[in-house]
């Protein structure tokens, strides 16, 4: 018995999605050729709308298929999987199911063999972060008429140079592939130039943080349909061979181009050629105070077709001379000014059609976490900027802490980055603001800041942090999320810590948690369990001391009846720490029905363990437990009576005092008959996991007085939630009992008459339940 208390970043879509997972009519212009710094990357809000909606059919259909490939698939020789042969995927349909079998982190040597035959026709493939072989790759893939490949960070067992040798086998490929992503994509120390020069329909190439040299520039740069080049954080030294292509690149991105060796004068002069560039990045980290964007935007004969324009991080960039620049170019459509000192003025927010990345406010932080999602450097930036902005916030911001959700996602091993968006996420989120927020957006949010302790299990705060997010009721109680995990971390930190504050929080969120393991899980939690009662029945023995009824106390109490529940084991551990001592000393110490309940209602899931009952057969606990069976609080007299009754019941205990169980069991009888109606209220809401801790006593005919409070404790919680407790009753075949009850000649009137209302009263549910427990029988 206890007492009840209450996102997938893709490669550039702003939704989230993978762009091979998202049919072609829905994509916009941007998706296909942006101008901005990536392929497919815009830079518009993050829309939500995904995470407050119900899955799709396609994609439940999708993770079911996932779920159960081992069981569809047959097995080839050497031990891959391969669909039945008569299956047939459309493309787009094949599309995302590779891509959420690569986000879920299923794609391996094993189940990327599915794509080996023609069931499955790729275009769009997307293998981000997976492990695979270079004869897996080749084999699922490589046959398949792809015009889009996305091979970010794929495991250093497939490189760059197989990668590009396994597309090149596939003739249609070499003619008609038009992106590939190889951003973070390993590259052997003893390789040679790579070889792109047979991928003639290449448009767009990202090598981001690849080991991309010069030679190699020199062979892109030939790709006679190349639009867009990423070649960020590589060994580039001479960006000269970009002028093979000068009327042909449309978008150059070069952020953090580290082992540039060229002046100032001749960068500029290739950027000066580059007529045709529509979109240029030179943004790079603040601390190498790189002054090549300020230059830039002293040039009035540069870069004439230019919308978007990115120097984020560089030094000695002022207002007045972004405005001009822009001024100059009033078809510009982005400038990115984030880690600058620009991007304040009045201009920014009243230019028409002009998107900033920055920190001056809002919209250009969040403009900057969108863009920058890949980039630690700017995320870390644009969070700090953002905890600022939002330390006071009064709106519900989903979008905002999408956004967070991704950075989190990017960068799980960047202290800096976690650190802060845990900071967000506790702003977004506190008090009323996560009743606005889609649940499936909290959970991503609350299984990252896990992910986030089990990576720094040593920085406090960042454990701070995470605390003070589970403290939020919406997010404790209506969120999914590994409560396992969630439950041990608590409660070592309880163990741990003595700040009056924290303790409090971890006390409170322990109190819920309990209620929320399965009994498989409080076995598993032995260790844990045991220490924080131990530190919990400290708590109470020092409060008691203090004659301090604060509201430490009480969750501490709430916890100790919510960890005691069904768990024989931990019931066992609060007698051997002299809980029972405690306990009584609280009773004789407050009078507040608060407290009382809860006391009570961890003595009756100790007096629900029979081999512990003889421990609560005292004087001390007989003379308080009788005492508050005449309790005008409804519901101390209701949990006294079960204590009672549970006790009672078993007569070993009593031996020497058979006169004092019969007085106590005339009481309870008298005390139940004069209850008011089982559907009456009470103030504390009591709950059960089970009933089976009661089928003892409504199968005791020999002490009506223990049947009759089992009945009136059946009938009252089935009123109060007949969906939950009229369908336990029909799963542990209680119903029986209820009828062995009616049929039983020698019935006590009182206790036949309760077991007939719950019978007729919830006929119907019973009826419902019976039926769906047929349905979900499995077939023999």
């Amino acid at each position: 018995m206890g007492l009840q208390e209450l996102v997938s970043p893709g490669i550039g879509r702003s939704d989230g999605r993978p762009l091979a997972q998202v049919p072609r009519n829905q994509r916009s212009d941007s998706d296909e050729l942006d101008a901005g710094p990536r392929c497919r990357e815009t830079s518009t809000g993050i829309p939500t709308h995904e995470e407050a909606s119900p899955y799709s059919l396609v994609d439940i259909c999708l993770n079911i298929l996932i779920a159960n490939l081992e069981k569809l698939c047959s097995k080839r020789p050497d031990g891959t999987l391969c669909l039945p042969e008569h299956w047939s995927f459309p493309q787009e349909v094949a599309d995302r199911f590779l891509g959420v079998m690569t986000w879920e982190g299923k794609l391996t040597d094993r189940t990327a063999s599915i794509f080996q035959g023609n069931e499955m026709k790729l275009k769009l493939a997307n293998i981000q972060k997976a492990k695979l072989s270079t004869a897996a790759f080749i084999k699922a893939f490589c046959h398949h008429r792809l015009i889009e490949l996305d091979a970010t960070a794929v495991h250093a067992d497939l490189t760059v140079p197989d990668i590009v040798s396994g597309l090149c086998s596939n003739s249609w490929i070499q003619q008609n592939l038009r992106c590939l992503l190889l951003d973070s994509t390993s590259i052997p120390g003893d390789s040679r130039k790579l070889c792109f020069g047979q991928l003639t329909g290449l448009r767009i190439l990202s090598v981001f943080s690849v080991c991309f040299h010069n030679e190699d520039l020199a062979n892109v740069s030939q790709l006679p349909r190349l639009e867009s080049l990423d070649i960020s954080n590589t060994l580039v030294t001479n960006i000269s061979a970009l002028l093979t292509c000068k009327d042909r690149l449309k978008s150059l991105t070069m952020h953090y181009l580290k082992c540039l060796t060229m002046t100032k004068p001749q960068v500029l002069a290739v950027i000066r050629e580059l007529k045709y560039l529509v979109h240029l990045d030179i943004s790079d980290h603040r601390q190498l105070k790189s002054d090549l964007a300020f230059h830039l935007l002293q040039q009035k004969d540069i870069l004439p077709n230019v919308v978007s324009l990115d120097i984020s991080g560089g030094s000695c960039i002022t207002d007045g001379a972004v405005e001009l620049f822009i001024q100059q170019r009033p078809a510009m459509q982005f400038v990115g000014l984030l880690a600058t000192d620009a991007g304040y003025s009045d201009f920014f927010t009243t230019k028409q059609g002009l998107r900033v990345a920055g920190g001056a406010n809002m919209n250009q932080i969040s403009e900057a976490l969108s863009r920058y999602r890949k980039r630690s450097c700017f995320v870390k930036e644009a969070l700090y900027r953002l905890f600022t902005e939002t330390f006071s916030v009064q709106i519900t911001m989903p979008a905002i802490l999408k956004l967070v959700a991704i950075g989190m996602r990017n960068h799980p091993l960047d202290l800096p980055v976690q650190f802060t968006a845990s900071a967000c996420t506790l702003n977004l989120t506190r008090q009323g603001l996560a009743r606005g927020m889609p649940v499936r957006l909290l959970s991503e949010v609350t299984c990252l800041l896990f992910k986030a302790l089990k990576n720094f299990p040593h920085y406090q705060q960042l454990q701070k942090n995470c605390l003070l997010s589970l403290t939020n009721s919406r997010i404790l109680v209506d969120v999914p999320f590994d409560r396992f995990d969630a439950a041990k971390f608590v409660m070592r930190w309880l163990c741990k810590h003595e700040n009056p504050k924290m303790q409090t929080m971890a006390v409170s969120i322990t109190s819920i948690l309990a209620l929320q393991l399965s009994p498989e899980q409080t076995v598993q939690l032995k260790e844990e369990l045991f220490m924080a009662v131990k530190e919990l029945l400290a708590i109470v023995k020092q409060k008691t001391t203090e004659n301090l009824d604060d509201v430490t106390l009480l969750f501490t109490l709430k916890a100790l009846w919510n960890l005691t529940d069904e768990s024989p084991a931990v019931c066992k551990h609060f007698i051997e720490n002299e809980g029972l001592t405690i306990f009584i000393q609280v009773l004789e110490t407050f009078s507040e029905s608060a407290i009382q309940s809860k006391v009570l209602g961890l003595l009756n899931n100790v007096a629900e363990v029979r081999e512990l009952s003889s421990d609560l057969v005292t004087e001390d606990v007989v003379k308080h437990i009788s005492s508050l069976l005449h309790s005008k609080e409804m519901e101390i007299s209701y949990l006294a009576a079960g204590i009672i009754a549970h006790l009672a019941s078993d007569r070993q205990p009593w031996l020497s005092r058979e006169l004092q169980r019969s007085a106590l069991l005339q009481d309870l009888h008298a005390t139940v008959q004069n209850w008011p109606s089982s559907s009456c209220k009470m103030t504390a809401l009591v709950t059960y996991r089970s009933f089976k801790a009661f089928f003892p006593l409504l199968g005791n005919f020999s002490q009506p007085e223990v049947q009759l409070w089992a009945l009136w404790a059946v009938y009252h919680v089935c009123s109060k939630n007949p969906s939950k407790y009229c369908k336990l009753l029909v799963e542990e075949e209680g119903l029986q009992l209820l009828c062995d009850i009616q049929e039983h000649r020698g019935a006590d009137p009182q206790a036949l008459r309760i077991a007939t209302a719950i019978l007729d009263d919830f006929r119907m549910h019973f009826m419902n339940y019976q039926k769906l427990l047929l349905c979900e029988m499995p077939f023999t």
